[in-house]
Parts: C-alpha cells; sequence; structure tokens
C-alpha cells in the first residue's frame, strides 16, 4: 500500500519506518529538520507527499491537525483513507472527520493507547470512523492490535481522553508522592506502598471508588494536612492540593 507520513517526530517516525519495513511504499514529509526513517522517501510538499497515497498517517501536533486537513482535503486520492493519530478533542475529530468526508476521502480518529517509547509501533490503537478497516489492516501488517470502537470519529480520542485522566493523574501524583518521600527520607517505603495499591488491579479501583464516596470529608481534612506537610518539606504539592479540593467538593455534595 502507498502510505503518506505527515509528521516524522517521535511517534510519526516508528510508524513510518515500521510501514516501510512491512513492505508498504511510504512517503514521509516533516518541516523540521528531523532524521529520516529508514525505508521512507522524504518529500518537500504536501502534493509531493499525498500524491497517489491510499493511507495518510497525521502525526504532527494536535494545534496542527485543522491546517493539515484543510491543506490536504483537495489533494487525497478518492476513496483515501485519512487517519488523524493527533491528540485532537474529540469535537475536533469529528469536524475533522466531516471535512475530509467531503472531500471523498475516508476518514479515521485513531487513538495511540499508551506510551509509545515502550512498544513503539507496535503500542495498541482505537480507531473510529469510516476508514478504521485500512487501519486495521495496517496495524496487523506492522504488529499493532487495533481495536474499533462504534460512534464516529472522536469516540475514540474520547475513550483516550479518558484514559489520560487517569494516567496523566496518576504520574503526577506518583511524582509528587515520591518527591515528597525522598525529601522525608522514606522514599524506598513510599514506593513500595505504591506497587502495593497498583498491583490489586480491580480490587484497588472499587476500594478507590467506594472510601472516597463514603469518607469524603475525612479524607480532604487529611489531605490538607499531607499539603502543609509537603509544604513543610519544601516539596510541591499542585496534587495534593487538587485532592483536597476535590474530595471537599465530593464531600458537600448531595
Amino acid at each position: 500500500m502507498r502510505c503518506a507520513v505527515i509528521g516524522l517526530g517521535e511517534a510519526g517516525a516508528k510508524y513510518a519506518a515500521a510501514l516501510a519495513a512491512a513492505g508498504h511504499s511510504v512517503t514521509g514529509i516533516d518541516p523540521k529538520p528531523v532524521e529520516t526513517p529508514p525505508g521512507v522517501t522524504r518529500v518537500d510538499s504536501l502534493p509531493e507527499a499525498l500524491a497517489g497515497a491510499e493511507a495518510v498517517l497525521v502525526l504532527t501536533e494536535s494545534a496542527a491537525a485543522p491546517g493539515v486537513a484543510r491543506d490536504a482535503r483537495e489533494l487525497l486520492a478518492a476513496g483515501a483513507c485519512y487517519a488523524d493519530f493527533t491528540s485532537s478533542s474529540p469535537a475536533t475529530m469529528a469536524e475533522l472527520g466531516e471535512l475530509i468526508s467531503k472531500a471523498g476521502a475516508r476518514f479515521v480518529d485513531v487513538a495511540i493507547l499508551g506510551p509509545m517509547p515502550v512498544a513503539g509501533a507496535r503500542t495498541a490503537l482505537m480507531v473510529a470512523g469510516p476508514g478504521s478497516g485500512t487501519v486495521l489492516a495496517l496495524g496487523d501488517d506492522i504488529g499493532a492490535p487495533v481495536e474499533e470502537t462504534p460512534g464516529g470519529p472522536g469516540a475514540a480520542m474520547g475513550h483516550k481522553l479518558l484514559r489520560s485522566v487517569f494516567m496523566k493523574g496518576l504520574a503526577a501524583i506518583v511524582v509528587e508522592a515520591t518527591e515528597a518521600g525522598r525529601a522525608a527520607g522514606y522514599e524506598e517505603w513510599v514506593r513500595e506502598q505504591i506497587a502495593a495499591e497498583l498491583a490489586d488491579g480491580r480490587g484497588a479501583i472499587d476500594r478507590l471508588v467506594v472510601g472516597t464516596a463514603n469518607h469524603a470529608a475525612r479524607r480532604a481534612h487529611e489531605m490538607d494536612s499531607a499539603t502543609g506537610y509537603l509544604a513543610d518539606l519544601g516539596v510541591p504539592n499542585e496534587m495534593c492540593e487538587a485532592t483536597t479540593r476535590s474530595l471537599s467538593r465530593i464531600a458537600t455534595t448531595p
């Protein structure tokens, strides 16, 4: 399959190289002086990149996604798959889906569901939209598990952002907790406590959800004390402050 990869940064380079290694003809474009992935033909203009492309993979920054779609729509071959891998909002994905559909191509909202430094191009994906079948096939070729979800463009990104609430929030609170543990001289103990809770999986989720609903007021007071303790240690405490506010809100919500 003839593929065009728009954006050859960390993620784009991995997908471009994997597709080329799987036997696809891959053209790549990036205005920045990044290294060209092996097996990829580098071009300087969007018309060159999209000429005859059956699948277009957009891996730019999310802020650039609408502009890329507007510039690409008149250059797409009829029936081509236009796969947006950016972290654009669900609403933006829906708008881009409509824009690309009117141009006669098949849009697909693609959500990358994991850290690419770990699994690279084999990172799990979720897709939504008319072009999903093409990404499912490409995923098979490069060894990436791809799950299709109903709901149209924006549905895959909606799932990803819900996951991000947990993953990015978890990362921030783990960083804050280990920094505080280090400052207090108890970092290894803190790490063991976190590991033990995460190892319990669904049991930990149930305890956290039910326990928070039942004991929000008490936990808000406890987190207020934790915020003060981190301040005494000279450690940033944004997550503790936010947790205190959240628990206080929950405690006063009927």
